[in-house]
């Protein structure tokens, strides 16, 4: 599912890194469409394999103006690694990295996502 030199790349912000399910369709009467039509639907689908670090969030207060050497703080993003995202594709930008298709998508692009936890 997943090349080795995803571990090089690092998503900013809310964003995360999909990558495509491949997904065979068949119509009512048993037609199989080609693997490209899904793509030209409103909505995708695919496994998440990385997220950003989050939102943002404000400083404390006075000494934000100030160098130092504090790390910034994020929110969480509520997607995680392995979960299966649906979302919309006019959110999504599409990648080609090492031959393989991504998409990377703002967390407020996903529709919902099935995780599977036990």
């Amino acid at each position: 599912m997943t090349n080795s030199n995803i571990d090089k790349l690092i998503v900013i912000g809310d964003r995360v890194l999909i990558e495509p399910a491949v997904a065979t369709h068949r119509t009512k009467g048993g037609l199989l469409l080609p693997a490209g039509y899904q793509e030209k639907e409103e909505v995708q689908t695919g496994y998440i394999l990385k997220t950003g670090p989050g939102y943002p969030l404000p400083g404390d207060g006075d000494d934000d103006w100030k160098p130092g050497d504090r790390e910034p703080r994020y929110l969480p993003l509520q997607v995680k690694p392995g979960d299966m995202a649906l979302f919309l594709l006019k959110n999504a930008v599409e990648i080609k990295y090492d031959g393989e298709k991504y998409f990377v998508v703002p967390q407020s692009g996903i529709l919902m996502v099935e995780r599977e936890e036990f």
